[in-house]
């Protein structure tokens, strides 16, 4: 295999972490766009002992970590909304919970994504964790189809301290529950047993109102190529109830800081 097809066999869930990471597709994508370009000017950066994979996001990772990045809006390489940019939180906990609990990486491998021994990561990950059980709880509007994904999400998001609101199994139902009680957190299936769309219900929800959203698919690579406007944050089924934590609690922080980032009106 060419070392392009390694790259384009890993490129959605890399796409997946970024846009969790940044907070938003456009984001997400210009630093894997900034990663394949410094790939492209020195293939020797790909250190793949402990994989390829596990190379590309340690590559992206050195990329995201980068102070001339992160802070400098005129790269050549990268334009990013600075109100998506993690300033008021310690980024390395939350690249470890995501590496461990979305993308699903060993212990081992998340240590050398990001520079760290193993003994390092598990101080990083309970901090995360210890971050997330402080957050306020939220009211939940649930739009799934399937009767046992729906239950469990319900049973998940209440052991998270949340109050479900509502599970909506069609378009219809989702603008009706949210017209009742407006939500203060979306998951949403895209694909529902009726032929409507998980994603058109949101989008019709997000023209009365802002919300954080997580769609839940079974399909993710079909969302991840950034050739359209597409999820921030996205988890395939099957999933694990860290995993729906960890996107969730990202969600929620970044609708938290871009509350508090608005100009009030005696400032405007």
């Amino acid at each position: 295999m060419s070392r392009s097809q390694i790259v384009a066999e890993h490129l959605p869930l890399l796409r997946r972490y970024a846009r969790a990471l940044t907070g938003s597709q456009t984001s997400g994508d210009a630093y894997v766009a900034a990663m394949l370009e410094a790939l492209l000017q020195d293939p020797g950066l790909l250190d793949e002992k402990y994989g390829p994979r596990a190379g590309l996001f340690r590559l992206f990772t050195q990329i995201w970590n980068s102070v001339s990045v992160n802070d400098n809006a005129d790269s050549p390489f990268l334009q990013v909304p600075s109100e998506r940019r993690l300033s008021n939180i310690t980024p390395l906990p939350r690249q470890a919970f995501l590496l461990l609990s979305l993308e699903g990486f060993p212990e081992e491998d998340v240590a050398f994504i990001l520079k760290k021994d193993v003994a390092e990561i598990r101080q990083l990950a309970d901090t995360a964790g210890r971050e997330m059980a402080a957050e306020i709880a939220t009211d939940v509007l649930i739009i799934e189809d399937e009767t046992f994904i729906a239950m469990d999400l319900e049973s998940l998001v209440k052991n998270l301290g949340h109050n479900v609101i509502g599970v909506a199994r069609t378009h219809t139902d989702a603008v009706a529950i949210a017209g009742k009680k407006r939500p203060g957190l979306i998951l949403a299936d895209i694909q529902l047993a009726d032929g409507s769309s998980g994603l058109d219900a949101v989008n019709e929800l997000l023209k009365a109102f802002e919300v954080p959203v997580v769609f839940i698919t079974a399909y993710p690579e079909r969302f991840l190529t950034g050739e359209r406007p597409e999820p921030a944050f996205l988890i395939s089924k099957p999933f694990q109830p860290a995993m729906v934590s960890a996107v969730a609690s990202q969600a929620l922080f970044f609708q938290r800081n871009s509350r508090t980032r608005k100009p009030t009106a005696a400032a405007s």
